[in-house]
């Protein structure tokens, strides 16, 4: 297996294309970094580097994987998918969470996987590499007010590709669509996500969100922004033709875009509240 250190802040972007820069994986690839240095008492650095060593070397998942802490303490750490995993905290150790799934796995002494849907390793397998992108692509989180004149920019720079992060089921305000029309026109790749993190694109729900897929505005179901953002570059240093773009973008490589939730995917812990802790203790076991 391989080990890949990495600063915090943008680890989920750098896991998120490996998980299309390399395919087909025979062994396990463990992205690993710690959220407080290793010269402080309550440093993560040398758990999370046994755990993504243990993983590397005895781990069954041949995939590109992040491992951090799971609990704030240091009983175990979680393996999230490379697609799957975004930080969380700015400042918990338990920053990095799984969004829209469930973790691969928990590491400590031992594994136990909370998934059988992965790829396994097989040291037989012979990896793809595919390196090529496109760097001129950018996102646009949505926020009330923003004008026009920034996706005309965008495109008057010769930006490629725009993720969107828009509100709702995927939606921005009526004033961007005359500037999102040209942009597409002009041959530029729009597509959309949901800021809300979890939860799927539906832009066929609501007059604005059709009005957006008229325009040409794609939809990617429950792909996080910044996995979006770096499968853009990656498709887009492929090719350009609108239509293999598109395909590509929706076509699932590594679990960027998943059929469904499961039900205990989505679990916030607001404090203990009475409501959220009755929702767990009756749908997680």
């Amino acid at each position: 297996g391989i080990v890949v250190g990495h600063g915090t802040d943008t680890m989920g972007h750098t896991a998120a294309v490996l998980s299309f820069m390399v395919q087909d994986l025979p062994v396990p690839v463990v992205v690993v970094g710690s959220q407080r240095s290793s010269d402080r008492p309550s440093s993560d650095a040398a758990r999370n580097l046994i755990h993504a060593v243990r993983t590397a070397a005895r781990g069954d998942i041949a995939e590109v994987q992040i491992c951090m802490f799971g609990p704030t303490s240091d009983q175990y750490g979680l393996l999230h998918r490379g697609t799957r995993c975004r930080k969380m905290h700015s400042s918990y150790r338990s920053t990095f969470r799984t969004v829209g799934d469930i973790p691969l796995a928990m590491v400590s002494e031992d594994f136990r996987y909370l998934t059988q849907d992965f790829r396994r390793r097989d040291p037989s397998r012979e990896p793809r590499v595919d390196t090529s992108y496109e760097d001129r692509t950018t996102i646009l989180y949505y926020y009330p007010g923003m004008k026009p004149d920034l996706v005309e920019a965008l495109v008057e720079k010769g930006y490629r590709g725009i993720v969107i992060a828009g509100t709702g089921l995927g939606h921005v305000n009526k004033p961007l669509y005359p500037a999102l029309k040209r942009a597409i026109e002009q041959g530029v790749h729009v597509v959309m996500t949901v800021q809300t993190l979890w939860g799927y694109a539906q832009m066929y729900v609501y007059d604005t969100g059709r009005d957006l897929l008229d325009i040409g505005v794609v939809p990617l179901d429950n792909m996080l922004p910044e996995t979006a953002l770096m499968k853009l570059g990656w498709v887009l240093g492929h090719t350009d033709d609108h239509t293999e773009v598109l395909r590509m973008m929706r076509e699932s490589i590594n679990h960027e875009i998943t059929p469904r939730e499961p039900h205990n995917g989505y679990l916030i812990l607001q404090g203990g509240l009475p409501d959220t802790e009755d929702f767990i203790k009756g749908h997680w076991k």
